[in-house]
């Protein structure tokens, strides 16, 4: 009875240190665990990113409207018939005027 108890407990020796550091082990098994969240996430980050271009390349492609906004914004497309005004100015003046206030209160 005795060899059969020691060939149990070397039996469950071995199954435990399989367990925790052995091939596909519980730390590995959590370590995956993470990582695969960490790049679902990033999946779902990157996709969002991908709709957001498909909706943009649809807009290009479907209209002048967009084409139009961009010009605009990236190139400073003015048509003619309008006026074109340029705003120069310190913002610093106007924030230390509005700390002033402020700091009076």
């Amino acid at each position: 009875m005795k060899p059969f108890v020691l060939v149990l407990f070397a039996l469950l020796a071995l199954l435990q240190y399989r367990l925790w550091f052995g091939e596909n082990s519980l730390t590995e098994y959590f370590t995956l665990k993470d990582r695969i969240s960490h790049q679902q996430s990033g999946n779902a980050e990157l996709l969002e990113r991908n709709e957001v271009l498909k909706e943009e390349i649809q807009d290009l492609k479907s209209g002048t409207e967009a084409l139009e906004e961009r010009a605009r914004n990236e190139l400073g497309l003015i048509e003619q018939g309008e006026t074109f005004f340029r705003v120069v100015g310190n913002d610093s003046r106007s924030t230390r005027s509005e700390e002033q206030s402020q700091d009076s209160q």
